[in-house]
């Protein structure tokens, strides 16, 4: 069976060009979604969820119902998967059934394995090391807003996670400059800076990782931050609360960028990461974005299964 199709595991296997072209028909799509209602009729979506979601498993049901599709929930837990069943046989068993596969884990190098064996388009719905479907909403938000992606100033404060790792690599491809403040030791992964950095040549973007919060905000378009602790970090909490403080995003930290929308990828701990009147206010797109998770995974999946 020959492997024509591709997959979505980190944005890296995005073109600029075919970023951009995601995002079109994803504006596309939540502008017109009758005209896609019949456009993956008779195919299913297996999804995988090994971290549980709110976002993630509702976007990808609905969005394969609203193309005309199915969408399969399987539990990590369910699967033979949690009695010692391979990752490679378990793609190779899947793709006889479906015709693509999502996946929301931890290590990410399972979700490589699965890539590796599967017959069907692999989607990283989120691992601990990257979170490309909620770049592309992150993407298409900001496009929306401000009418383009290039040369804008995104600055993302808090914790170097998998959400810093894809927004540095989608900004990159598009040309959007992209500063990450973060605390020492919870800095980006320098392999992902370094993979970001090299893109960001072909097209202008700078990129910055810079340690202290004050003044970071300074000539943003949009400040964006995600939770200080992630799913299976929780024994690292009191640690990280104390790392932190100082990086909370809120009215001081927002006046440094005084016509700056603010981003968060859900959920969302108000009185932490963020205040509530930040979370809460007219100048935050958090609603948007997660709405957005919807049209484009829909234009996502459209482009690797609708082949």
């Amino acid at each position: 069976m020959k492997k024509s199709y591709r997959h979505l595991l980190t944005l890296e296997e995005l073109s600029g060009k075919g970023l951009l072209a995601l995002l079109d028909l994803a504006a596309k799509l939540k502008k017109t979604p009758a005209k896609y209602a019949h456009a993956l009729k008779g195919k299913t979506l297996a999804m995988i969820f090994e971290k549980s979601s709110t976002r993630t498993r509702v976007s990808f049901e609905a969005g394969m119902f609203q193309l005309g599709g199915h969408a399969l929930y399987l539990n990590g837990s369910d699967l033979q998967l949690g009695r010692g069943e391979t990752v490679a046989d378990t793609a190779k068993v899947l793709s006889r059934y479906v015709q693509g596969i999502m996946i929301r884990t931890f290590a990410h190098s399972m979700v490589e394995d699965l890539a590796r064996a599967a017959l069907v388009p692999v989607i990283n719905g989120l691992t601990d090391s990257h979170h490309p479907c909620q770049a592309l909403a992150d993407l298409q938000t900001l496009a929306e807003r401000f009418g383009k992606l290039k040369g804008l100033q995104l600055v993302y404060v808090g914790d170097g996670n998998n959400v810093a790792h894809s927004l540095l690599i989608a900004s990159a491809k598009v040309g959007m400059n992209c500063r990450v403040a973060c605390p020492p030791g919870y800095a980006p992964d320098p392999a992902v800076v370094k993979t970001a950095q090299k893109e960001a040549k072909g097209t202008g973007a700078k990129l910055e990782v810079v340690h202290g919060a004050k003044g970071a905000a300074r000539g943003a378009h949009a400040v964006y931050t995600d939770v200080w602790t992630s799913m299976g970090q929780e024994a690292e909490r009191a640690k990280r609360l104390k790392a932190f403080k100082g990086y909370q995003v809120d009215e001081t930290l927002m006046a440094e960028a005084p016509k700056a929308v603010f981003l968060h990828c859900l959920p969302a701990h108000r009185g932490e990461e963020v205040s509530a009147g930040v979370m809460d206010g007219a100048r935050s797109l958090v609603f948007d974005q997660a709405e957005n998770r919807l049209h484009a995974q829909k234009a996502l999946m459209i482009t690797l299964m609708g082949l």
